[in-house]
């Protein structure tokens, strides 16, 4: 049942997205984790407090995140049950799945580049970046704007799909609630380097599957759309994603960067700091540009597409052997 309700969220997030006047009247499950991630950091992680402390602290805290998205999930699947109440378990596990908002927002940037010009591409892709965009010419953003692609592939479509056909909707809700604490607390500031220990090296565990399996899924459709090398894809992967300082967006930026010819990564700003990243890629072109955005969204498409008929054979084979 698991990966059938991972297959028709896939189709329900797919056709509809999240609609805007339902986020108007409610908010968002990422939203209400987030107003609970808030208190407990203002709760446990203390500032007078020592290291060991907060970082202790960090623990109780995501123990705290989990037990509660992933107890709602439970109680909300067993609700629910199956037939109809599949259906309205998809549409609320849908709103943990974002490949439409993705998609429409890398395609913002492109647009921008081609019709506005190198300000409004940067402004638009600040809106899917942490790094400093202010001084990116026209192949850092369309750059940026690719590896945001790519590695929001693996942490916001497959890697919550993946979650969902394991454990059902507390599987998924539990690891959106990890993955939104590793985008809050989870950066090596200050008053997070110790509490927010614990949220960024289990974000790291969690989305060790999936970062694997979009890098597959991007090589399968660079080799079943002819839109990029499948063989570069694959050969930048093997190569390069085991030298990304992170040990998943590595997986698929290697991929994206092989199967377009591009240099991915690399040196970056954010927030002033320089990070010396390792290139994905490397050999191939720094010079991208929009055109190379509306690439690599065709290659995400057909990817997300694969990802979509594998959830259904996979369900399907499990309905006849059930």
């Amino acid at each position: 049942m698991f990966v059938l309700l991972a297959f028709l969220s896939l189709v329900i997030e797919l056709a509809l997205g999240y609609p805007d006047r339902l986020f108007r009247a409610v908010g968002h499950p990422v939203a209400w984790m987030g107003r609970l991630i808030g208190f407990l950091d203002r709760t446990l992680n203390r500032q007078d407090w020592t290291l060991r402390s907060r970082r202790a602290g960090g623990v109780v805290a995501l123990c705290v995140l989990v037990a509660v998205a992933g107890g709602v999930g439970w109680a909300l699947q067993s609700l629910l049950g199956a037939g109809a109440g599949l259906l309205v378990t998809a549409l609320f596990a849908s709103s943990l799945i974002a490949q439409r908002s993705l998609a429409s927002h890398v395609e913002a940037v492109a647009s921008a580049l081609e019709t506005e010009g190198l300000e409004a591409g940067r402004r638009a892709v600040s809106m899917i970046v942490g790094r400093d965009t202010a001084v990116l010419d026209e192949a850092g953003v369309s750059r940026a704007a690719i590896e945001s692609l790519s590695e929001n592939f693996s942490d916001g479509v497959v890697a919550p799909a993946f979650w969902l056909a394991v454990f059902g909707l507390p599987g998924a809700l539990a690891y959106k609630a990890v993955n939104t604490a590793d985008s809050m607390i989870g950066h090596r500031t200050p008053r997070h380097a110790a509490f927010g220990w614990a949220a960024a090296r289990f974000d790291d565990l969690v989305n060790l599957p999936a970062s694997r399996l979009t890098a597959l899924l991007i090589v399968a459709a660079a080799w079943v759309t002819g839109a990029g090398s499948a063989a570069k894809a694959w050969s930048a992967v093997q190569r390069d994603a085991g030298r990304h300082r992170s040990p998943n967006a590595g997986w698929p930026e290697a991929a994206m960067a092989g199967a377009l010819g591009l240099a991915l990564a690399g040196p970056r700003n954010y927030g002033g700091v320089l990070v010396d990243d390792a290139l994905m890629g490397e050999g191939g072109r720094r010079e991208a540009m929009a055109a190379d955005i509306r690439r690599a969204l065709r290659l995400y498409r057909a990817a997300d597409a694969i990802l979509i008929a594998l959830m259904g054979v996979v369900a399907g084979l499990l309905f006849l052997h059930g």
